[in-house]
């Protein structure tokens, strides 16, 4: 048996519709769920809204709704993302959730418990738009006023409100690093995380008073959690925290939290603090990915006004199209830009030009040539056996390898260069010319065709699974086959002589138009 695996995104916060930085974050996210799947591994995959906080009460005053009816309309945008991205996930959890509220304040107790809460008043620089306090040391100067690192305005903050004692767990964080060097990727990420705790920790102030909109302290009236406690504790209420049995005890610790690179913070020190003070196991890993930018290089938000709608971009140029795009051309932990043209110039060189149109070659010539039964196999050439070297290499060592280390684009990288190397073979060995001069070569050469493309569907599944699945549905292969081993066994001459027969191969990725208009 082998391990279950858990792996979360951030929750997303909804004062705003959904836009191509959460699609980012979600896709690759379900690219590792489902390799992982593939693997063999029971997986808990989870995603959501983080509902609380000031800037949905204000975003809501705005429109002159209740806050709730706000997060109801916004939340749903983002499960009709997640449906429309083809997102596995087992659980969308809302901070809203009953359950929810019922674990932050467990694990509000626990800390409690553990002496790590007290009352005092606070007096400080707080940032409405990241919900989050900062130093004096940590501000920039700006037009205006005061910003925090990630340039946003800072308001000053006076009120009543608990602490967390963050700086008892500093050096506990420090030791921690030291001896799970995996805990926080990539290095550039561990290295600035590490900066920061060794230059000292306050303690945390982790409730407010001036709104109501969040979840109750316990026995302390007036007073609701910082948001940050309540939305990292999503990670357990999704297992059953404060039942420590069930999913909790099968799945916590996560194997990893994919999130995005500006809030690494939170969840690579106050989150692993908060669960030291409640005596929990820490997650094994947090990965800090880069921004999804505009074609000029800016960050893309609400704010900005630059924000890509990726329903938009799914429904023009196809779901699958834009999941490759966004995990081919940017490197996993970077930054990387996008446009409307890009997405279709990847689109049709990878996906329509070089797999499709290998697949599309290929089978009709079966269906053409052998009258649609899968051709017979008589014996193998040095080029066949080469082909099928490197096609199993990638399938079974390369690209799992570059998924386990969330290598994402790498995986991509050595999926297309094992579908040049079939491209140039059927080239080469030009089974539409051996029809007239040797039938049993090319019956051969197309078997050999056959076998690689249904490996290569199966191996970039992960990141295209509609368009794979519907290729290998076309194909016959039985879905218990569809695994970078099992895919790797001798299932061929059986389903041929089983008497499979295909139907009329149909284009899996249409030819894409640049577009006329150019969106943000």
């Amino acid at each position: 048996m082998t391990e279950p695996f858990y792996i979360t995104t951030a929750i997303n916060y909804p004062n705003g519709r959904p836009h191509i930085g959460h699609a980012y974050e979600a896709i690759a996210a379900d690219t590792i769920a489902r390799f992982q799947r593939q693997a063999g591994r029971e997986v808990r995959f989870q995603t959501g809204t983080d509902e609380h906080g000031l800037k949905m009460t204000q975003a809501a005053r705005d429109r002159g709704i209740e806050t709730r009816a706000l997060a109801d309309e916004m939340s749903g945008y983002f499960k009709e993302m997640a449906a429309a991205l083809n997102i596995s996930h087992d659980r969308f959890i809302r901070t809203t959730d009953a359950d929810h509220y019922a674990a932050s304040q467990a694990i509000w107790q626990a800390m409690a418990d553990a002496g790590d809460l007290y009352l005092d008043r606070y007096e400080g620089w707080y940032s409405v738009r990241d919900e989050a306090f900062y130093d004096e040391k940590e501000l920039v100067g700006g037009e205006g006023g005061k910003l925090s690192p990630q340039g946003t305005p800072v308001v000053w903050t006076a009120e009543e409100t608990w602490f967390f004692r963050l700086s008892k767990y500093q050096q506990p964080l420090l030791d921690h690093y030291v001896a799970n060097p995996d805990f926080i990727r990539p290095d550039s990420r561990r290295n600035e995380v590490i900066r920061f705790v060794e230059g000292g920790l306050n303690d945390l102030s982790v409730s407010r008073t001036s709104f109501d909109w969040g979840v109750p302290v316990p026995g302390s009236p007036g007073h609701v959690m910082y948001v940050w406690v309540d939305a990292l504790t999503n990670y357990i209420t999704g297992l059953g925290y404060p039942d420590l049995d069930g999913d909790f005890a099968r799945f916590w610790p996560a194997n990893l939290h994919m999130i995005g690179k500006d809030i690494v913070r939170f969840h690579a020190v106050y989150w692993p603090a908060f669960l030291m003070s409640a005596k929990l196991a820490l997650p094994k890993s947090v990965f800090g990915h880069g921004f999804v930018l505009a074609r000029d290089g800016a960050k893309m938000g609400k704010s900005a006004g630059n924000a890509a709608d990726p329903l938009a971009l799914a429904e023009a140029y196809g779901v699958d199209a834009l999941r490759y795009f966004l995990l081919r051309d940017i490197s996993f932990g970077q930054d990387g830009s996008y446009s409307p043209e890009a997405i279709v110039t990847r689109a049709n060189a990878d996906l329509a030009n070089s797999f499709g149109n290998l697949a599309q070659r290929t089978l009709s010539q079966i269906f053409k040539n052998c009258d649609r039964w899968l051709p017979a196999i008589h014996g193998h050439s040095e080029a066949d056996r080469a082909l099928f070297d490197l096609v199993e290499k990638t399938v079974r060592d390369v690209m799992p390898r570059a998924y386990d280390e969330l290598a994402l684009s790498h995986a991509t990288e050595a999926w297309i260069q094992a579908v040049f190397a079939c491209n140039a073979y059927i080239d080469e060995q030009a089974p539409w010319a051996l029809k007239k001069t040797d039938t049993k070569r090319m019956e051969t050469v197309l078997a050999t065709l056959y076998i690689c493309i249904a490996q290569l569907a199966v191996a970039i599944a992960p990141v295209i699974p509609a368009s794979a699945a519907k290729l290998l549905d076309a194909m016959g292969i039985d879905p218990a086959l569809r695994t970078p081993t099992a895919i790797g066994s001798h299932w061929y001459s059986p389903l041929a002589e089983g008497g499979y027969r295909i139907e009329q191969p149909v284009a899996l990725f249409p030819r894409l138009e640049q577009p006329t208009e150019v969106a943000a």
